[in-house]
């Protein structure tokens, strides 16, 4: 089942690369008591992905922390390592938090997961936009397939 408008976000541990090495992140400790705006990619350093998705988040961050949100992250089906690296490939530090969700266990928690095993790629996360206030979703924008439209930080701008 697909999370939706109004559902509370699942528990699960993300991954953060810090200066010490990997650090784990609950969602709780993410969410609660907090505004979030968290966007989903298939994947760093893929051409959508890199090319538009986390710059527009990036050249959006005072945008959408004046209207009150409290930390932008970007998830992705990847490692630590992999996300730490795209970060600093994209100059997100200090706008957009890079999380990894090395398994896939939080996509798929959330009924957003991925089949890309046809492209090489295993299990991912779908393509996505959420708005999470104190852990429950107040704005949830999906992908088609190959669609890059309403996950975007403009669409986003629009809703808060």
């Amino acid at each position: 089942m697909t999370i939706a408008v109004g559902d509370k976000l699942p528990e699960a541990t993300l991954t953060e690369m810090t200066g010490e090495g990997p650090k784990p992140r609950t969602t709780r400790e993410i969410f609660d008591g907090r505004k979030v705006a968290l966007f989903s990619v298939p994947g760093a350093f893929t051409p959508t992905c890199s090319a538009k998705h986390l710059p527009g988040f990036i050249q959006q961050a005072d945008s959408l922390k004046a209207k009150g949100v409290d930390e932008i992250i970007c998830i992705a089906v990847n490692d630590a390592f992999v996300m730490g690296a795209w970060g600093k490939a994209q100059n997100a530090d200090g706008k957009v938090s890079m999380l990894a969700d090395g398994n896939g266990d939080f996509s798929i928690a959330l009924g957003l997961d991925l089949d890309a095993r046809a492209h090489g790629m295993g299990v991912r996360g779908k393509r996505f936009s959420m708005v999470v206030e104190n852990g429950e979703v107040k704005v949830l924008n999906v992908e088609g397939p190959g669609e890059f439209q309403v996950s975007s930080a403009d669409h986003m701008l629009t809703q808060l």
